[in-house]
């Protein structure tokens, strides 16, 4: 007997993508506004309007304009998590996945120099603090997984706490951005470079390892 199509599956799979795209535009012209105007001087009028969605559709969506951070979230959490099967499967050196990491995690936040600083800044709120903390603490976890699998190829120094390791890299990233966006021009990569190296010449098993 054959197999009976179900026609709501189809218009089923156009509306979530719909939503989805809808929810990602009203992100992306959040971050333009951030950028811009700074965050805390963004309304979630101002999101509504350069989205061209209603208040009612922004909040289908998001709880507030601080809950615009949890597309953020899962973003770099995505991110982390590509890496972290990157390392599991042994594809690339854990150098390299660590410094490719470094790279695409500090993309969103590193689009501009306002920006950065504009992220920054929301930490400062209760509600964006929340998620950010709980945001670290999961990609904490997955980052001391890439560590834990260089120690057992014997590329990581083994007496090293593999979650010590993990919160260094997220200071390494933090810190480069902030100090990056304090200054008056120049890119982001060599910043990122260098930092990245630094903390590899500390955290290598093997000796005259930087690259």
């Amino acid at each position: 007997m054959g197999r009976v199509s179900n026609p709501q599956v189809p218009e089923l799979g156009r509306r979530e993508r719909k939503r989805s795209e809808t929810r990602e535009r009203i992100f992306r012209c959040a971050m333009r506004l951030f950028a811009e105007r700074g965050f805390f001087a963004t309304t979630v009028e101002d999101i509504t309007e350069a989205a061209d969605v209603g208040k009612g559709t922004f909040f289908n969506y998001f709880p507030s304009k601080e809950g615009v951070f949890n597309v953020l979230a899962e973003i770099q959490l995505g991110k982390v998590e590509e890496a972290r099967a990157r390392a599991d499967r042994g594809e690339a050196s854990t150098h390299d996945v660590l410094r490719d990491l470094l790279h695409r995690i500090t993309e969103e936040p590193g689009h501009s120099r306002s920006l950065t600083r504009s992220l920054l800044s929301a930490f400062c709120t209760d509600a964006v603090r929340e998620i950010t903390v709980g945001t670290m603490a999961r990609g904490r976890e997955m980052l001391a997984g890439i560590f834990q699998a260089g120690q057992e190829r014997g590329e990581v120094r083994r007496e090293l706490k593999a979650m010590d390791l993990a919160f260094v890299f997220q200071q390494t990233a933090f810190g480069t951005l902030m100090l990056w966006s304090m200054q008056p021009e120049g890119s982001l990569k060599p910043w990122l470079n260098r930092s990245f190296e630094s903390l590899w010449a500390a955290v290598s098993a093997r000796k005259g390892a930087v690259r």
